[in-house]
């Protein structure tokens, strides 16, 4: 009866190396174990995490400064019924602010085009044509500014989950050779390279998911504003070629004031 007690009491057969195989599978026992493969894809990881926050962030306060000023630039520039108080403006609005480089753009082409008249650039394009050009380049020079940054984020989105796969891999690679040299597939002998495995895969997931959500947001966001500058620069190309706007109901300044 008392041998049956003692052998109750004792812990299970294995118990104590089991439990020391699963400490191996922590991030601070893997991070000291790493090869020069795991070191590099680890180190990629995180650069591309670093990356990913620099410009979530970035186009965050780029979108948002741009949203909240925007309908203040155009109502502003329509009202102003001096031109150089609206040409000031305009010049007095940061460079991130996209609307405002588009008006001026539209001006200047427009004084441009009135101090050439009798050339041969005239003859070469009427004035519709010529702020037309100008307009169509701005716009596309603006909306390219929006874009910096969304190639990163939909790489680092499309990418991530491949190159943890790849420490997934090779974490699985290693326990097959364990297993190979020690000759039995035990607990001690594959933790620490599974839990490599485990762990490259989540960090890959938790990079590529943010920088996915934040792609598709931004690309949402932008397209809004896209559709503002075709509004915008549709406006501006009616008042500058013919001098009032098509739209009725929206206050045009006088066309002394854009001449």
């Amino acid at each position: 009866m008392q041998q049956d007690a003692s052998s109750a009491s004792l812990p299970p057969p294995g118990g104590g190396n089991n439990a020391q195989a699963m400490s191996q599978m922590g991030f601070d026992h893997l991070i000291h174990n790493f090869d020069v493969v795991g070191w590099v894809v680890f180190i990629t990881l995180v650069l591309m995490s670093v990356l990913s926050i620099y410009f979530i962030i970035f186009n965050l306060i780029r979108n948002t400064m741009v949203r909240s000023r925007m309908d203040r630039v155009i109502h502003t520039f329509w009202e102003t019924p001096s031109a150089q108080e609206a040409i000031r403006f305009l010049e007095e609005q940061p460079k991130s602010e996209p609307f405002s480089k588009i008006a001026l753009d539209a001006a200047i082409a427009a004084q441009h085009h009135s101090r050439h008249e009798g050339s041969r650039l005239v003859e070469a394009l009427n004035r519709s044509e010529f702020i037309d050009r100008s307009l169509r380049q701005a716009v596309a020079r603006e909306s390219m500014r929006l874009e910096g940054g969304l190639t990163v984020l939909a790489t680092v989105g499309s990418t991530a989950p491949f190159v943890g796969l790849l420490g997934t891999v090779w974490g699985i690679y290693h326990a097959l050779i364990k297993i190979a040299s020690s000759g039995q597939a035990s607990m001690e002998a594959v933790a620490g390279p599974v839990g490599e495995a485990l762990i490259m895969t989540a960090v890959g997931l938790f990079v590529a998911i943010p920088a996915v959500l934040a792609y598709n947001f931004y690309v949402r966001s932008n397209r809004l504003i896209y559709a503002r500058f075709d509004e915008f620069a549709h406006d501006l190309h009616d008042f500058f070629a013919i001098g009032s706007r098509v739209d009725a109901n929206a206050p045009a300044a006088p066309a002394a004031a854009r001449k």
